[in-house]
């Protein structure tokens, strides 16, 4: 085609492009209103990005319909507040602490009750105060990273301004004009406040909610001056008034937005991936900040006090900055074979044979998620038969592989084929492969889809400059609808993931009221392994790095608050791992099956060569209390058996022997569609 030959001819002319590199031990600051910055930067295949879009052409129509955002925003997908921006009405929103939800005329606040019961750990939205705007209707009208402002009109004039983010417990609104506001309760004035504000107490549904305004309170009405604010926030349990009093000052000027930025320390073996989320107020000083358990609270003050919240009890801090860290993960796409005995490496190329002759064309589906896994599972069949020296077997894949991979990035295929192709949706600033599947055209799951593509990509195209230059004009792109790392006129910044959470959100639009949610951690980490590798092998340092960065984040996320999470404040939820997490809630259940193994399977898959860094950091005892429960008879013939083999031979080495010995019988329907027999021995013989 015209333009894959141009991007092909510029590529071999003009350097790599690098943009938002993240150099060693320097943070690189992002964030800020998600407006658009540029429009046509070069893909690192040299083409313009817009034209390349172009030559995609765009999507017959859109999923998004009507949409609550101001102009020049570019549409927030994926992330834990799009229930506001999509749907027939806003949905309730969890900036953890809180929830917060629009009302008939303002909006209401609580922070959710947490309980557990067998399968789920709830913490649904709950209004304990709210304020009466004489709004009518609501748009959000800036957003970052972290935090969102959403913008109350009474018909088309503009009432005022409501800022939220994950991490503070904060509901800070602003007049736009003189105004009077009604409190749903009664407010209870305890003292002054800085700067001329006024300071009270709410009670409502046994809660206390402290106010901070620079109004004048009578009753529960609040007069506001135009710019006059309204800062509310929970009381947490057993706080003196001496600590009422100090929140209430870190608390009195109103959060503005969250700004992120991120470095790394160290190599990709002993370092660490670093985040810093600044919490910028009207005043330029110190907030309230609540990190996550476990996340640790690097150089704020805390309280000593805690929020319930459904992954545990969270510190009460002040300070202007989260800060925290994820050691580093090596990006990896090879396994290490190298000690395999003789008779090993016979068996395993024998099996890397027998697997390679059931390829064929009518291997490779069509859609975005099962012809990304199609592609990934023979690429690692392929780097199997490199590594095994198999050249005759590694020349027909590579051949097959390469030919699937020009479909899926010719910038013209659409008009060829219909399908394995990718267009584009200019209304919601993104790709949409041709032939959807689980609501990727609702911008479901992009990243576990088109993780599979760049990982496979990265495989092929390893240490060919010429793959790299025929690919990367569209390959970029897909990079860029994931994980963008600043946002412009094609692509909002960094799509699905959310920094402060440590993980991504799976939903485009999140129709839901227990807020946005995500389901496979471990192809999430999947997704950016296969950025950072692509990265790499494209020459790209910024992606790499920033693939990095997610990859490390992701993983320490699903460590922690998935397959091996601290329950120990939930008796009441009698499961291992909590496979299914959303805002409101946290449940052991899929979307997809009711059967034992499928909650522990669908958080292991598809077990890159990166996953024993962090999968079996829980231990063997964890190993085996999650088998024992995904397998209650012990038989791993089963959808997802061959990644709980894998699993299971993480645990030790007689583990290993056994999950070999029984991975040599597994029925052939009972491996996945993204994996091989080759592979599934392989990845054992390696732990072996």
């Amino acid at each position: 085609m015209q333009l894959r030959a141009a991007a092909v001819a510029l590529v071999a002319a003009s350097a790599l492009v690098l943009t938002a590199c993240t150099g060693t031990g320097a943070e690189t600051a992002t964030g800020g209103p998600d407006r658009t910055t540029g429009t046509g930067s070069p893909s690192a295949g040299g083409a313009s990005r817009t034209d390349v879009l172009a030559a995609l052409g765009e999507v017959t129509e859109t999923t998004a319909g009507p949409m609550r955002l101001a102009d020049g925003l570019v549409p927030p997908t994926n992330r834990w507040f799009s229930g506001l921006v999509y749907g027939a009405a806003p949905q309730p929103v969890f900036p953890t602490p809180i929830s917060w939800q629009v009302t008939d005329d303002g909006f209401a606040a609580g922070l959710p009750v947490v309980s557990a019961t067998e399968k789920t750990i709830a913490g649904g939205a709950v209004q304990q105060v709210g304020l009466d705007l004489g709004a009518d209707r609501t748009l959000v009208s800036a957003y970052d990273q972290v935090s969102v402002t959403v913008e109350h009109r009474d018909g088309d004039q503009v009432v005022g301004h409501t800022v939220l983010a994950q991490g503070s417990p904060l509901v800070s609104y602003t007049a736009a004009a003189g105004q009077t506001v009604r409190s749903t309760e009664r407010i209870t004035a305890t003292g002054d406040g800085p700067g001329g504000t006024t300071t009270g107490t709410i009670a409502a549904d046994g809660r206390t909610w402290g106010v901070v305004t620079s109004g004048a309170v009578s009753g529960s009405a609040i007069d506001l001056a135009r710019g006059g604010t309204v800062v509310l926030f929970p009381v947490p349990d057993d706080a003196t008034r001496k600590q009422v009093q100090a929140l209430s000052t870190a608390a009195a000027s109103p959060l503005r937005e969250v700004t992120l930025a991120r470095s790394s320390t160290g190599t990709a073996s002993d370092g660490e991936q670093r985040t810093a989320l600044a919490y910028r107020t009207v005043a330029r000083g110190d907030t309230v900040i609540v990190p996550q358990p476990g996340q640790g609270a690097t150089g704020l003050d805390c309280t000593g006090l805690h929020y319930a919240t459904i992954t545990g009890d969270a510190p009460v801090c002040t300070g202007d900055v989260l800060r925290f860290a994820a050691p580093s993960l090596q990006a990896d796409d090879r396994l290490d074979l190298s000690g395999l005995s003789s008779a090993e490496r016979d068996e395993l190329a024998a099996q890397v044979r027998a697997d390679a002759g059931g390829v064929s064309e009518a291997s490779f589906g069509a859609d975005s998620y099962g012809g990304g896994k199609d592609l990934y599972r023979v690429a690692n069949l392929y780097r199997l038969a490199t590594q095994l020296d198999l050249d005759d077997v590694a020349a027909g894949l590579r051949e097959q592989l390469v030919t699937q991979i020009d479909q899926w990035t010719d910038p013209d295929g659409c008009g060829v084929s219909g399908t394995r192709c990718f267009r584009y949706d200019d209304t919601v600033k993104g790709l949409v492969g041709q032939a959807p599947s689980y609501g990727s055209d609702e911008f479901n799951d992009h990243h576990f889809h088109y993780g599979y593509l760049l990982s496979a990509a990265a495989i092929v195209a390893d240490g060919s400059d010429e793959l790299v230059a025929e690919w990367a004009p569209v390959l970029d792109l897909v990079a860029a609808d994931i994980a963008s790392p600043e946002a412009t006129a094609s692509f909002p910044e960094l799509r699905v993931y959310d920094p402060y959470a440590q993980h991504s959100w799976a939903s485009g639009y999140s129709p839901f009221a227990d807020g946005n949610n995500q389901e496979s951690s471990s192809e999430a980490v999947s997704a950016w392994n296969g950025l950072a590798r692509w990265g790499t092998v494209s020459g790209s340092r910024s992606t790499a790095e920033l693939g990095s960065w997610l990859l490390a984040n992701e993983a320490a996320s699903a460590q922690r608050d998935v397959l091996d999470p601290d329950l120990r404040a939930f008796p009441g939820f009698e499961h291992t791992i909590v496979s299914l997490n959303w805002g409101g809630k946290r449940d052991h259940a899929t979307w997809f099956s009711a059967d034992p193994a499928a909650p522990a399977g669908i958080e292991l898959i598809p077990m890159p060569a990166v996953a024993t860094e962090y999968v079996a950091a829980g231990g063997k005892q964890q190993i085996a209390r999650v088998l024992d429960e995904a397998l209650p008879d012990g038989d791993h013939a089963v959808q997802f058996g061959d990644y709980l083999l894998m699993y299971r031979a993480l645990a030790s080495g007689r583990q290993a022997e056994a999950a070999l010995a029984e991975a040599r019988d597994l029925p052939a329907e009972d491996i996945d569609t993204g994996n091989t027999r080759s592979y599934l021995l392989a990845w054992i013989m390696a732990r072996g």
